[in-house]
């Protein structure tokens, strides 16, 4: 080409940048698999975090809005690779919400406000609700 164009996704509306934005996923609430840990029962939660390349720092739940729980890593196969994380809440029957956030390895917290895809990819808070 003779000078710069726009690529075809940047023509469609995307991000010209394209940079990966930072996400967690909660994919389990492990009800059927209760930890005992002395007099108290945990339930493991797990999921994972990706920031691309940035790399993973901290990974943090929070159960019905209340204080944020730091949560295990397990490192990473590669530094690309998305981080496996698990937290183990003390059990608490009844309905509750679960929301995960992540922060990256420079201390850069994931993005709360929720945006759809375009043009720069998602952001926001992944929560579930379960009954336990």
């Amino acid at each position: 080409l003779a000078a710069d164009q726009e690529g075809y996704w940047v023509r469609r509306g995307w991000d010209q940048q394209a940079l990966v934005r930072t996400t967690s996923v909660i994919d389990t609430v492990a009800v059927d698999s209760p930890v005992a840990s002395g007099d108290q029962t945990l339930i493991p939660i797990g999921g994972i975090a990706w920031s691309g390349d940035r790399g993973i720092s901290k990974v943090e739940v929070q159960v019905d809005g209340g204080d944020w729980a730091e949560a295990q890593l397990r490192a990473p196969i590669s530094d690309r690779a998305w981080t496996i994380w698990r937290y183990d809440w003390p059990f608490s029957a009844g309905q509750h919400n679960f929301t995960v956030r992540a922060t990256e390895g420079d201390g850069t917290p994931q993005i709360e406000a929720s945006e759809g895809v375009r043009p720069s990819g998602a952001t926001g808070y992944h929560s579930v609700s379960r009954t336990v």
